[in-house]
């Protein structure tokens, strides 16, 4: 099974920018889709970005904050997080979607705060 490896977290101030990382075990060019999801204290888990292609679809929350990117030789895929708010404060992971099982991290703080 695939493991994914979230690092790059850790406590920013308002307006600031983190660079999140998410390193696959194996392969993840022939993942159906990829995402970034984020879950604060008390809150439901909110998609953040997700790709299926060459597209990507942002939160309406981190649209023209925050970009998703990905580098398939190093299997890796990569959450810029620019313009950082208070409520951005959560912990971040993310999923590939896979045959046969999708795969998880296991999620990495990011805090903002003052």
């Amino acid at each position: 099974q695939v493991q994914l490896v979230e690092s790059g977290g850790g406590s920013v101030q308002p307006g600031g920018s983190l660079r999140l990382s998410c390193v696959a075990s194996e392969s993840i060019a022939s993942a159906y889709a990829l995402s970034w999801f984020r879950r604060a204290p008390g809150k439901r888990r909110e998609l953040v970005a997700v790709t299926s292609g060459t597209t990507v679809n942002y939160g309406e929350s981190v649209k023209g904050r925050f970009t998703m990117s990905r580098d398939n030789a190093k299997n890796t895929i990569f959450l810029q997080m620019d313009s950082l708010k208070p409520e951005d404060t959560a912990v971040y992971q993310c999923h590939a979607g896979l045959t046969p099982a999708d795969a998880w991290g296991r999620g990495i703080q990011v805090t903002v705060s003052s």
